[in-house]
């Protein structure tokens, strides 16, 4: 099923025409190089999707847009995702930074929008820390306030493309006194400040995306306050609601093509011979068509609806990837794509998943969230 209305047809057409044209050549030849947090084919991608209006269809042209419709963005991501082709490999900038400067910002706040949009400026988000992963309201960073700033003082960590990012969206706590909520501020930090302190940290894959970044005494200028002092907790609910908007969409059909890839393993293995096989991978196949189909009847309800589709979507993209490895027996633990009969690595693909379901909240979060907000049951008591 295509989610498409019928004057659609014309939008997924010129759509279509760009991706045939410009689509960056690493990804099509499936080969994206070295492994690099933000190579150059990636950055000149993302500046050309802006300047097309391909970046954000449904923001205005100035932000790399095209006043798309919801159904028309809809039909973007789809095409995207069936191609395997990334907006960018900057995330935070364009789909948590812009929109939250965009509906938070100072007139000269929104000003940074654009090049967070177009990739000209790389921005990390200061959320996670030791103590507060998942209970980001539990963070205690930090930032002493004087009537020309802020001192900030404090650790953050898991912060994806702190090594190479400009800008930090940084959320600090500048209530002592206040209820942990409540007490809670968004600043924007220079990463060059004397006092920021960055440091890797490698993943299971054995690469460096993310970073603990340390923060000394960092002085931020008063007007890199984002919101209202102490507003922070808004801010960062909206900044979650930009990210999962409808990148359910993405997920969904990314399931798909790794079912296909399943279907295509199980032939090559001549598992679809056994009956059991064939069960699963039916199965799987009822799983992702509901998900489609609930991630169109979620647009209208939003709230704990997109958080289950964040839940459903990444946990189902890992046990497809589970089921690949299972198929190839012992073969499937090796990570070298030349080692693999089907050339696809999907060990390491694998455990790439499994950040999927931790990234933008823990699945087991998001249910305890579900549980209460959408089903309306008690909190849950700790144990001990």
């Amino acid at each position: 099923m295509r989610f498409e209305h019928s004057d659609d047809v014309a939008f997924r057409e010129q759509l279509v025409a760009f991706l045939d044209e410009h689509a960056p050549v690493e990804v099509r030849d499936g080969n994206e190089g070295p492994h690099d947090l933000l190579p150059d084919w990636a950055r000149r991608w993302q500046a050309t999707l802006f300047d097309h209006g391909w970046m954000v269809p449904g923001n205005p042209p100035h932000l790399g847009g095209r006043d798309a419709t919801l159904s028309q963005t809809m039909v973007y991501l789809e095409e995207l995702a069936a191609r395997d082709l990334p907006r960018s490999l900057h995330f935070a900038g364009y789909a948590i930074v812009a929109p939250t400067l965009l509906e938070f910002g100072t007139p000269e706040q929104q000003a940074l929008a654009p090049g967070a949009l177009r990739g000209d400026t790389v921005w990390c988000v200061g959320m996670s820390e030791p103590d507060a992963g998942s209970d980001l309201a539990a963070l205690r960073t930090r930032a002493e306030v004087r009537p020309d700033g802020f001192v900030v003082t404090g650790q953050k960590i898991w912060t994806s493309y702190a090594l190479i990012a400009d800008m930090c969206l940084c959320y600090v706590r500048t209530g002592a006194e206040q209820p942990k909520h409540a007490g809670i501020s968004a600043l924007l930090i220079d990463m060059g400040t004397p006092g920021v302190d960055v440091r890797p940290l490698a993943h299971l894959g054995g690469t460096a995306e993310f970073a603990e970044v340390f923060l000394d005494q960092v002085e931020v200028p008063r007007d890199h306050l984002v919101g209202e002092l102490g507003g922070g907790w808004a801010i960062v609910n909206s900044a979650l609601g930009h990210e999962r908007s409808v990148m359910w969409l993405e997920a969904v059909v990314r399931c798909e093509k790794v079912l296909g890839d399943v279907v295509e393993l199980c032939r090559l293995t001549r598992a679809d011979r056994n009956p059991i096989v064939r069960r699963r991978v039916a199965e799987f196949y009822e799983r992702v068509a509901s998900l489609r189909a609930l991630g169109f009847a979620s647009l209208a309800g939003g709230g704990v609806r997109a958080l289950l589709m964040k839940v459903a979507t990444s946990e189902l993209y890992t046990e497809l990837l589970e089921l690949g490895c299972d198929l190839l027996g012992p073969v499937g633990a090796v990570t070298e794509p030349d080692r693999v009969p089907d050339g696809r690595p999907w060990a390491a693909h694998f455990l790439r998943g499994l950040a999927g379901t931790i990234a933008g909240g823990t699945s087991e979060i998001q249910r305890d969230i579900v549980a209460r907000h959408g089903l309306g049951l008690p909190r849950r008591r700790s144990q001990g």
